[in-house]
């Protein structure tokens, strides 16, 4: 990989916070009192997401969202949302605090839906639309939504459900007026996009929303079943607004020159994953509408798409987990698209090989790849990585950004030295109040406002942080986590099946992939293929094993008993996949 410039850096990291977050300038820190802890916060952060929502009236007139031939303009958007606002308090009732969901594909709809939410005080309880209609009541259920917007899809696997699988009154999203069955439509509330622009300029009502008041609900699944609701306040989501913006302002200071004046031109973003996740909701959607950029949808994830909409919408930026980037960059159509319009390339969610770096600065002259380290429960952003900084660290994840500290931890709580190993705890604006309706799992994993995360890593003299495992159980497939005991769960439900273990497979492009080991009872004979059937019904697609090692002997265990996963991650190589 490229190193930096040897006159690099003219300031060093210490100094170049200092400069930045000193008195007057624009990450001047404070420090206030946040559930009865002092908590260090930027002092020029936007208070709420209602703030956000009224500054979208500024860019009026600009594209907001496109997708799939579809344009949204900023003002049919504020029109939009705040008639939604009007009817989700008006005719439904919604009152601050109340839980809205939303339960569909990257729609502009779901932009619409979310904004209606928050601005009126509600919180807005993003669901991942990957789930079956299960996963989907639980999430409904578990947040006490009173409404939940679900396309066509959702409405389906909802629809499907027994009577009483869930409370949330539906209101459907691109549903074909024959498949409503009598839920309420979005059309019905606010008419046709076609016509958004028509609306009245209407503000949605004012509920006097504080910084600490509740925002967003967002499920992020532990190791032992159900998923949890990570709730977040306003506090967190502007703070880390304030995050994603330092990492660039760093990168000037080091090199010794000025911050840049805000662009005169509006900024155009690709947003490859979803919305129901931190990063698209958190770091792309919040601050696309903060800064009146545009951001362009896809109905799904395709390389290929993706390079020709960059192309033709003059893309300027892109995020994604790395396995993305991988195929961004491979695609066969890559040589043959006009990607000059690009200025930034991020990736997260997942591990980056330092090789992905190299890649991006050599098919992009100029270009500054760029990596962080956030969880769902740290609102997106904890430390972030990118330019000089990224190419002289690539197998780092950078330091912390000055919204929240980050620490190594022994197995007792103590804080480790530089170079220590230990699990990863990050304290500050942007952790979340704990997890909705679980103070069990909140106790366990929030200790005098700090998030234990579960993850292993060092901490360099610079501050620079360095992810070395995971201590939960779990792995990550494209940047979706996937959680062991739930796999293992479905396949111990086939009667054949007496034990079983799920590993990941590492794999270049993806990550992980998901590996099964199976004990199956004494004269059983199965095949991968029928035990994959078995799991389809009980699993989402992305889930399933891709290589199934089928035995009749008993797993190597430890003394304790536990299933000893790394001699099985060793014994795995030559399994055929399915």
């Amino acid at each position: 990989m490229t190193q930096p410039d040897r006159r690099w850096p003219a300031v060093s990291l210490e100094e170049t916070r200092r400069i930045l977050t000193a008195p007057g300038a624009p990450f001047e820190m404070e420090t206030v009192e946040v559930r009865g802890l002092p908590t260090r916060v930027y002092k020029n952060a936007r208070r709420d997401l209602r703030a956000i929502f009224d500054l979208s009236r500024t860019w009026d007139a600009r594209e907001f969202i496109v997708y799939e031939g579809e344009r949204l303009t900023y003002r049919a958007h504020h029109r939009a949302a705040s008639a939604l606002g009007i009817a989700l308090a008006g005719r439904f009732g919604v009152g601050k605090g109340d839980r809205v969901a939303i339960a569909m594909r990257n729609y502009p709809e779901w932009s619409i839906a979310f904004w209606a939410a928050v601005a009126i005080g509600a919180v807005a309880v993003p669901v991942n639309a990957w789930g079956t209609g299960d996963d989907l009541a639980y999430a409904l259920n578990d947040s006490g939504a009173r409404i939940a917007f679900v396309d066509h899809e959702r409405l389906e696997r909802l629809q499907a459900m027994p009577a009483g699988a869930h409370r949330a009154t539906l209101l459907a999203v691109r549903t074909p007026r024959a498949a409503l069955a009598g839920t309420i439509s979005l059309e019905q509330l606010i008419g046709q996009p076609a016509d958004y622009d028509t609306l009245p300029d209407e503000p949605p009502p004012d509920r006097a929303i504080h910084p600490d008041d509740d925002a967003t609900i967002l499920y992020t699944s532990g190791t032992t079943g159900r998923p949890k609701g990570a709730l977040g306040t306003h506090r967190n989501i502007m703070c880390n607004l304030v995050n994603i913006a330092f990492a660039g302002a760093r990168a000037f200071v080091r090199r010794g020159e000025p911050l840049p004046e805000p662009p005169e031109t509006q900024k155009c973003t690709l947003l490859p994953v979803p919305f129901f996740h931190v990063t698209g909701c958190h770091s792309v959607l919040i601050p696309t509408v903060a800064n009146g950029a545009k951001l362009v949808l896809m109905h799904k994830w395709n390389p290929e798409r993706a390079l020709e909409l960059i192309e033709t919408e003059r893309v300027n930026a892109t995020t994604g987990v790395p396995s993305m980037i991988w195929q961004l960059i491979e695609s066969p159509d890559f040589a043959h698209r006009d990607l000059s319009s690009i200025e930034a390339i991020s990736y997260g969610g997942a591990a980056a090989a330092p090789e992905l770096a190299r890649k991006v600065t050599q098919l992009f002259p100029g270009i500054w790849p760029g990596q962080g380290y956030g969880a769902t429960e740290t609102s997106s952003v904890s430390t972030s990585n990118s330019a000089e900084d990224y190419l002289a660290r690539p197998t780092s994840v950078g330091p912390a950004v000055p919204g929240c500290d980050v620490r190594i931890l022994d197995a007792d709580g103590n804080v480790l030295p530089a170079g220590g190993v230990g699990e990863i705890a990050i304290c500050g604006g942007n952790v979340i109040k704990g997890y909705w309706n679980n103070p069990q799992a909140t106790a366990a994993a929030f200790r005098d406002g700090w998030y234990r995360t579960g993850d292993i890593g060092r901490m360099d003299e610079d501050g620079f942080v360095y992810l070395l495992d995971r201590a939960k159980d779990m792995l990550i497939r494209g940047g979706e986590n996937i959680y062991c005991v739930e796999i293992e769960d479905a396949l111990l439900t086939h009667p054949d099946i007496i034990d079983a273990a799920v590993i990941g497979i590492p794999d270049r492009v993806l990550g992980e992939l998901v590996g099964a080991v199976v004990q199956t009872r004494a004269g059983a004979t199965l095949t991968a293929a029928q035990i994959v059937d078995h799991l389809r019904p009980r699993l989402s697609a992305h889930k399933l094993p891709v290589r199934i090692d089928i035995r009749a002997e008993e797993f190597p265990r430890t003394a304790s008993g536990k299933t000893m996963k790394n001699v099985l991650r060793r014994e795995f190589a030559d399994t055929q996949p399915v």
